[in-house]
């Protein structure tokens, strides 16, 4: 492959120098400082100055960015100032749809794997969740290198797709997990900081402390519905059920997308109510995707010269 060291154009260098200006500046002064921006930031500078290979793959991962950006700019408004964080109706509701009887009365399926779980399985819920997001977003750059490229950026584009669905949902039904309900009751305890719930038992198994450090920073406690962890391999699986890639790879995909769902009401993170809206709301933002905006025009012809731009 021949290295292709043309230099961005001054619109292009224009436009990526304010943005990335913009994003350090309203993240430093609003959210707050962390290392890893300005580390996030010379990356990309150094990628997309350094040659044409490099700057299509920072292009080519700008959805992934604005996943990433977005997330953490909820902060700016957190979702229980905006609407009432539903604490008590979801909890019943899911006792009432799937509540599981036992001595101690009904117990919603989360109440009854706090008390029942298994090391092996404490063990694997922690590997499945581990995947949650790596394994989508490395799917999304094999597809790159492996020049699928129209098919990398539809599965790109539909991850932050349902993404911006679901923090939308956040904030028009801000809800409470099933933790919360554990270690706080029904009170509404506003900046409430993120919790490990039955993940804990993963870290202290191995001693990595993982999920501890990732749940601290949580940007939002009360965002379980749709469970968004419930989502990304959903679409995982359908595109890699549209790519060209091992049928191994498919089936792995499946049962990575089972694991999570389990691991989500196993380690008291989800209710089922949240993991069926969650792969709902991956199935409405494909169909929405390739069913609808795809057959707009203008947007089929950007995604077209989108594609071409990143393409070799």
């Amino acid at each position: 492959m021949k290295l292709n060291l043309k230099l961005p154009t001054r619109r292009e260098s224009v436009i990526m120098v304010v943005a990335l200006t913009v994003w350090l500046c309203v993240t430093a002064f609003l959210i707050g400082w962390r290392t890893e921006h300005g580390f996030m930031a010379l990356l990309i500078a150094a990628l997309f100055f350094c040659n044409g290979l490099t700057r299509k793959f920072v292009v080519a991962l700008l959805p992934f960015a604005l996943f990433g950006i977005s997330y953490d700019w909820m902060n700016l408004v957190p979702n229980y100032t905006v609407n009432t964080v539903d604490i008590e109706g979801l909890y019943l509701a899911e006792k009432s749809l799937f509540g599981i009887d036992s001595p101690k009365g009904t117990l919603t399926p989360n109440e009854y794997f706090a008390i029942t779980h298994w090391t092996w399985m404490d063990f694997m819920a922690g590997v499945f969740y581990l995947c949650w997001v790596p394994v989508p977003i490395l799917f999304g750059i094999w597809l790159y290198f492996d020049r699928q490229r129209k098919i990398y950026l539809h599965f790109a584009l539909v991850f932050l797709l349902v993404n911006l669905i679901g923090f939308a949902g956040y904030y028009i039904h801000p809800a409470a997990p099933p933790w919360y309900v554990m270690k706080h009751g029904f009170d509404f305890i506003a900046g409430t900081p993120g919790d490990v719930a039955g993940l804990g038992r993963f870290d202290a198994m191995t001693g990595w402390s993982i999920f501890d450090g990732l749940y601290g920073r949580n940007a939002n406690v009360f965002a379980a519905v749709p469970s968004l962890h419930s989502a990304y391999m959903v679409i995982a699986l359908w595109y890699a059920i549209r790519a060209d890639v091992s049928g191994w790879i498919r089936a792995l995909f499946a049962i990575i997308v089972v694991g999570i769902w389990f691991t989500a009401v196993y380690t008291a993170h989800h209710y089922l109510i949240d993991v069926i809206l969650g792969a709902l709301t991956a199935v409405a933002g494909i169909a929405l995707f390739e069913c609808v905006l795809m057959r707009i025009p203008a947007f089929s012809r950007w995604i077209d010269r989108y594609t071409a731009y990143i393409s070799d």
